[in-house]
């Protein structure tokens, strides 16, 4: 048994707050009394105030994978056409749930290497001349295999320019709480997240925040749903009650994950994780390894994937880590398995921790034999004393 804490510095499941887990460790509650009332309408209400939106916001009990799947049976039919981009491993998962659920997928292909191109979802929507052959663009925002941001900002622009009606759906499950993302502001339909990541939460939980076009297209979507239908979980919700039994201890772990952060302001949180992603950057840089995001507007504030040199390989490197130094790194996923290692670096994470972070990955490429310069972690902690918060 090592001694000290374990550092889990995955990109999600991500390090969990004392505060949450003594929130969380609360006797569980009558989910049909009053207390749970209160309970829940401050958990949803907080909920909202972090997607940045008035609308309704539904909390299952489940991974972002059922929030996905909800987002596609409340908003389409079968045999329906969703625009979908090859931006990472979750992106190729969410398309395969699509063609599962019956659905016609429009995947504009991708190397992993690059966010969306808004110009080519333009380009595809102007081409449906009929304007009702696409029924959803579906596009994730931090793709947490890659380390790589899509602009959902010009994504919009693009789609609005098209003069095209299609509903826009987000996966927002590694942005959520880490990188500034506006549900109403950018008008997107619906928006997929879950508990374990920028929200600092166990996972168990998935979110859905819902538009009205989102809403409207409901009442006419056949795919089948039962557990995920929308509707009593916005008729129950009204008043702090769930159709089913909710998760009711991860609730209170989640009023105190939006209680905290607000109290450091939504701002400054993502302004804290824009510093770290940037410190985590310059010691990439410095160590003289690749970033697998090729573009620097696109490079992640929440994680950062570092492509391994040729001959190296990044899980090897990441079971040395993990036996010597007791550290826990991202592994590659689908087409990046052996090729890259990914360093989460948002949740509850505050520079002495990207500190060691770094200096178990500078520590685990010297045992491995990995060719590199050392240094990043002084180039690192440079930046950071240099642009304080």
């Amino acid at each position: 048994m090592k001694s000290g804490r374990h550092f889990l510095q995955i990109p999600g499941p991500t390090n969990v707050p004392e505060r949450i887990l003594r929130a969380m460790s609360q006797p569980t509650i009558d989910h049909r009394g009053p207390a749970f009332a209160t309970l829940a309408r401050e958990a949803i209400d907080g909920l909202q105030r972090v997607f940045q939106t008035t609308s309704p916001v539904v909390i299952y009990p489940s991974s972002g994978t059922g929030a996905w799947e909800a987002a596609f049976v409340n908003t389409l039919s079968p045999g329906d056409t969703v625009l979908m981009v090859e931006t990472g491993h979750f992106a190729t998962l969410w398309r395969d749930m699509a063609v599962r659920l019956g659905l016609q997928v429009d995947f504009i292909p991708g190397d992993w290497r690059h966010g969306v191109d808004p110009a080519v979802i333009g380009q595809k929507l102007v081409a449906d001349r009929g304007k009702t052959a696409i029924k959803a663009v579906a596009i994730v925002h931090n793709e947490t295999s890659t380390g790589v941001t899509s602009n959902i900002p010009a994504a919009r622009r693009a789609m609005d320019e098209s003069g095209h009606p299609a509903l826009l759906l987000v996966d927002v499950v590694s942005s959520l709480g880490a990188i500034d993302y506006r549900h109403d502001e950018w008008r997107v339909d619906v928006a997929i997240s879950s508990s374990q990541k920028g929200m600092m939460l166990p996972p168990g939980l998935g979110f859905n925040a819902i538009s009205a076009r989102a809403i409207a297209a409901s009442k006419s979507a056949r795919l089948q749903r039962v557990y995920w239908d929308w509707q009593p979980m916005i008729r129950d919700n009204a008043a702090g009650f769930f159709p089913t039994t909710p998760a009711i201890n991860l609730l209170y772990g989640l009023r105190e994950a939006v209680r905290m952060l607000e109290e450091e302001g939504l701002a400054n949180t993502f302004a804290r994780h824009t510093r770290f992603g940037e410190a985590t950057r310059r010691a990439v840089a410095a160590w003289g390894l690749e970033l697998l995001g090729a573009r620097p507007d696109e490079r992640s504030s929440a994680l950062t994937a570092v492509v391994m040199p040729e001959g190296h390989d990044a899980d090897a490197f990441r079971k040395i880590v993990l036996e010597r130094f007791d550290m826990s790194l991202g592994t590659g996923l689908g087409k990046l398995k052996g090729k890259v290692f990914r360093i989460g670096h948002l949740g509850d994470f505050n520079d002495l921790m990207l500190a060691g972070t770094l200096g178990g990955v500078e520590m685990g490429l010297a045992a491995s034999g990995v060719p590199f310069r050392r240094g990043g972690v002084t180039a690192a902690l440079d930046y950071l004393a240099g642009n304080p918060l």
